[in-house]
């Protein structure tokens, strides 16, 4: 994120055993959350890539700077826009289902316009090192045809309205928390918009860990006895 090696490498050290921790819980307790159970462990890897990105980047070793960018860059693009609707689509009953795929084929469709040309032109996705900040600027497919103030507002849609939709309550508000931190980015960090929105999903995803720990075990369902 922004401010330094150290505090990247310190969210991932709490995330991931802690997701990890949280994953086995689901499991145990509930399945349907076992891909909202995951979010901490992804968000914590991403956290890790870019913990490596400040320190390959002090060493001026830019072809990893690149190829570690381009990792950072797909949980970003392709990620989130794909696996916060698929997280909220298993929790939700049959019948609300059908809504959540469409959300998880345009982030998929979104992300991968996004995402996939970074690959193919070089100099696409650029990143440069700011005093407290790791600032990632792209020239992107859907700039000639849209913008990316609609481009931004889609993703955004994606990655916070299928939580605020859920039936969940305790979704809804792990939502709002999404939302809380997309407003503050674009409020005061657009400098850095990518790096520090995705910094605090990674701190919003430990209210995911609090409450799958004090989520009880869902009943098992009793067979009727036959006779």
């Amino acid at each position: 994120m922004c401010l330094s090696a150290p505090v990247s490498l310190t969210a991932a050290a709490v995330l991931i055993p802690l997701g990890a921790a949280t994953v086995r819980r689901a499991w145990r307790t509930d399945r349907r959350y076992l891909a909202v159970a995951t979010l901490p462990v992804l968000l914590g890897v991403q956290q890790l890539i870019e913990g490596f990105i400040w320190i390959e980047g002090s060493r001026s070793n830019m072809q990893a700077v690149e190829i570690l960018s381009l990792a950072y860059t797909f949980f970003a693009w392709i990620a989130w826009p794909v696996w916060i609707p698929l997280s909220a689509y298993y929790v939700e009953p049959q019948r609300r289902r059908p809504a959540y795929l469409v959300f998880i084929i345009v982030g998929a469709m979104l992300g991968s316009i996004q995402w996939l040309p970074y690959l193919a032109h070089t100099g696409w996705l650029r990143v440069s090192f700011l005093d407290y900040a790791v600032r990632y600027t792209d020239e992107q497919l859907l700039d000639v045809i849209v913008g990316r103030p609609l481009t931004y507002a889609v993703y955004s849609g994606l990655v916070v309205v299928p939580m605020l939709l859920s039936s969940d309550h305790r979704l809804r508000i792990f939502g709002g928390l999404i939302a809380l931190v997309l407003v503050v980015t674009l409020a005061f960090f657009q400098w850095a918009y990518i790096s520090v929105f995705c910094f605090g999903g990674a701190i919003a995803s430990l209210y995911l860990a609090w409450m799958m720990w004090r989520k009880p075990a869902r009943p098992a369902v009793e067979v009727p006895a036959t006779h």
